[in-house]
């Protein structure tokens, strides 16, 4: 069973935003192929194809790979419960490699389990071909935006 804190109240208005902008994300989230497909309260979901680039010489993804997945997505959830302006940034977070990864799609599952007004800690259960490859926790801070 799944013990949930009271979280802030959630945007379905940005939650869909993010949905709509995981399919033309530049940078990382773009090179790794990741999109989020599905938001609601304390969870999103992120899809990544497993593409030859993102594989070792020996035919397996590469951990770091993994990590970038979990680091985006800690992230990600929290902005549908968080203020318009504010932002999250990764403080830290563990990450468990249960299983490796060498084809099909990747399917990340960020759960928003505690967020106060100045941090938030999510939960990240990551499968692969129908099992659990990866397994993360960690902590964002939460910030306000810059003052202009």
């Amino acid at each position: 069973m799944a013990i949930t804190a009271k979280l802030p109240e959630f945007n379905q208005e940005i939650a869909d935003a993010f949905m709509n902008a995981s399919n033309s994300m530049a940078g990382l989230p773009d090179f790794l192929g990741v999109r989020i497909v599905h938001a609601e309260p304390s969870l999103i979901r992120a899809e990544m194809p497993v593409t030859d680039k993102l594989l070792t010489p020996i035919g397996n993804m590469h951990g770091g790979v993994l990590a970038a997945l979990c680091d985006h997505v800690l992230g990600c959830v929290c902005y549908p419960h968080m203020k318009k302006g504010q932002w999250a940034a990764t403080t830290e977070f563990k990450l468990n490699l249960l299983a490796p990864v060498s084809k099909g799609t990747v399917v990340a599952e960020a759960n928003l389990i505690s967020m106060t007004k100045s941090t938030a800690v999510v939960r990240i259960d990551v499968s692969n071909e129908g099992r659990a490859c990866c397994a993360a926790q960690g902590t964002v801070l939460i910030r306000d935006p810059r003052p202009k």
